[in-house]
C-alpha cells in the first residue's frame, strides 16, 4: 500500500488535470465541500479559471460510533438517510434528531463563517462540480448532490481524487460525470491515501475563499 498524495493541494493538482475539458468555460462554477475539500477544489478552480464556492454538508455520524455515517445534511435543508443502517444499529428517533440538531447549528456557523452575508451563487443552467478529498461510503457527496438538485443546474459533477470503487461507480449511475482520480482496492480511507491529511481549519476554508473569484450571481 503506497501513499499517493502528499496533501489536499497536490491532490487537487492531479483531479484538475482529469477537468481540463471544463477550463474557461463560462457556465462552470466548483463547489467544495468544507472542509478537506475545500484546498482540493481551490486548485480545480485556478486550473479552470472558474469560481470556487463552498457547499456545506454535515456528517450526521452514528451515536458512539461517530466517524460511521448515518446520513448526511446540506445546504437548502436537504437531509440524507442511510434507513438500512439506522434500521440494523436500532438507532432511535430520538437519537436521530439529537444528531441532527448539532450538526444543524454547526452547519449555519459554517454558513455564516465562509459565506457570511453572501448568497449562494445562482446555478441555474450552470455545469456544477461538486469536489472532496475523497469518497468513502458517499453520504455526505449524495446530500450535496441531492441539495444542488433543487437549484436546477444544468449539469453537476462530482470530482475527488480518491474513492472507494464501489461508491465510485454507484455514483456514475446516478449522475452526469463522475472523476474519481484513482480507486486502490483495497480502499479503507480515504486519509491513508495522502501523506499529510491533518484537519482542514476555518481559517484556511476562509482565506481560500477570498482569494478565489467569485460569482456575482445569486439566487
Amino acid at each position: 500500500m503506497k501513499v499517493v498524495f502528499e496533501n489536499r493541494t497536490e491532490a487537487g493538482r492531479f483531479l484538475a488535470n482529469k477537468l481540463m475539458h471544463y477550463a474557461n468555460r463560462p457556465d462552470v462554477i466548483v463547489f467544495g465541500l468544507p472542509r478537506g475539500g475545500v484546498p482540493v477544489a481551490y486548485q480545480v478552480a485556478q486550473a479552470l479559471n472558474a469560481p470556487l464556492d463552498v457547499f456545506i454538508i454535515r456528517k450526521l455520524g452514528v451515536p458512539g460510533h461517530e466517524e460511521l455515517a448515518m446520513g448526511a445534511i446540506a445546504t437548502g435543508g436537504v437531509s440524507f438517510l442511510n434507513k438500512e443502517l439506522i434500521e440494523s444499529m436500532n438507532i432511535s428517533m430520538p437519537q436521530i434528531e439529537a444528531v441532527v440538531s448539532r450538526e444543524y447549528e454547526e452547519m449555519l456557523r459554517r454558513e455564516q463563517l465562509y459565506r457570511g452575508n453572501r448568497l449562494l451563487p445562482d446555478v441555474r443552467g450552470q455545469t456544477v462540480i461538486l469536489v472532496d478529498d475523497g469518497l468513502a461510503t458517499g453520504a455526505s457527496m449524495w446530500a450535496a448532490v441531492t441539495a444542488i438538485r433543487k437549484f436546477n443546474p444544468n449539469k453537476i459533477v462530482v470530482a475527488v481524487p480518491v474513492a472507494s470503487a464501489q461508491t465510485c461507480e454507484e455514483f456514475k449511475h446516478l449522475l452526469d460525470e463522475v472523476v474519481c482520480g484513482i480507486t486502490p482496492d483495497p480502499f479503507i480511507a480515504v486519509g491513508i491515501w495522502y501523506e499529510d491529511f491533518s484537519e482542514t481549519s476555518d481559517d484556511e476554508v476562509r482565506a481560500l475563499l477570498e482569494h478565489a473569484p467569485q460569482l456575482d450571481l445569486v439566487h
